[in-house]
């Protein structure tokens, strides 16, 4: 009866955490950048401010770029939006031409039919099931995001206090050791959001230059756009060079080519060069371990994994080095 009751209680429990895994998911993003902005907090601290008004400081720095961000955003899409609604007579009358390529595409694939399957929802496909789902996934992620901001500030004004508590939980014999290895960690963990706000500020900054040489439309959002993608280890990238790589289009084909180009390239140094000296020096973690560890995070977890990797790896590297090693070599 003892063993049904633990098998019961753990069955319970691992269908209690399935179904709280976006909240775990939320709670868990809060409190790892509430761990990378600890540094931060700490050293107006040891600056003389107190804890309230150090996190204050982050708080409103944190909320002062994503409103520059959305200020910069918000009148481009309105603008382009507009664009859209204008040149829509013009995208009709080119579908219909057998002179233009969009007319040959209508004409050999009969897109004029699908998209009017996708309006009427033929084929169980429907457009306005799929504007509300996606009005629906925007909310969803703004609440997300709104959930994360407030958790991250509780967590990092409590950081003191959930360190002290979580060491607590350890054996008083055990626990100086512990306290060590552990604020390694964090300030590795600390490392890896600076260094990686180091190559997210180079991925902006390179891409501005690019997209202002080739005089690339509305560069200043679009380098803001690849510098917050790039946050995302591995897959960050990729979408950003994707999507300045199709507005490039709106240039020239020979413009979007050598952009896609430029993005490769800056993969690769990024990849090679940039990553391996900052996070190499920040994290201590080989590019091998790396690649494989943001991969498995993104598989396991998608982008929310692929950022977590890389600090997980870490600690354990850390733990391996620190204790496990230690007490193989002695036994």
């Amino acid at each position: 009866m003892m063993a049904a009751a633990g098998a019961a209680t753990t069955y319970g429990v691992i269908l209690l955490l399935g179904v709280a895994k976006d909240v775990l998911v939320l709670i868990g993003l809060g409190l790892f950048i509430a761990i990378g902005l600890d540094p931060a907090a700490n050293w107006l601290v040891r600056r003389g401010l107190p804890r309230w008004a150090s996190v204050s400081i982050i708080v409103v720095a944190t909320l002062a770029l994503i409103g520059g961000f959305l200020a910069l955003a918000i009148p481009v899409v309105v603008s382009q939006v507009g664009q859209f609604v204008h040149e829509v007579p013009v995208y009709l009358r080119e579908a219909t031409s057998q002179n233009t390529f969009i007319g040959r595409l209508n004409t050999r694939f009969d897109l004029a039919h699908v998209i009017q399957k996708l309006g009427t929802g033929g084929n169980e496909i429907s457009l306005v099931g799929g504007l509300l789902g996606a009005g629906k996934a925007v909310v969803g992620a703004a609440a997300s995001t709104v959930i994360v901001l407030v958790l991250t500030v509780y967590f990092l004004a409590d950081m003191p206090r959930i360190k002290g508590a979580a060491y607590r939980c350890i054996p008083n014999s055990r626990r100086p050791r512990a306290i060590l290895i552990g604020d390694d960690i964090l300030s590795k963990v600390g490392r890896f959001v600076l260094g990686n706000l180091i190559t997210s500020a180079v991925a902006g900054v390179l891409t501005f230059i690019w997209l202002f040489l080739f005089n690339v439309p509305y560069a200043l959002l679009l380098s803001l756009f690849v510098a917050l993608m790039d946050l995302v280890p591995v897959v960050g990238s990729i979408i950003g060079g994707v999507v300045i790589s199709l507005v490039a289009l709106s240039v020239s084909l020979p413009v979007a080519l050598a952009t896609a180009g430029y993005v490769v390239a800056y993969r690769l140094f990024e990849d090679y060069v940039l990553v391996p000296r900052i996070m190499g020096t920040a994290v201590e973690v080989p590019g091998v371990v790396t690649l494989i560890a943001v991969t498995v995070g993104a598989t396991l977890l998608g982008i929310v994994g692929a950022l977590f990797a890389i600090p997980i790896a870490a600690a354990l590297r850390l733990i391996l080095q620190e204790v496990t090693f230690p007490r193989l070599d002695n036994s």
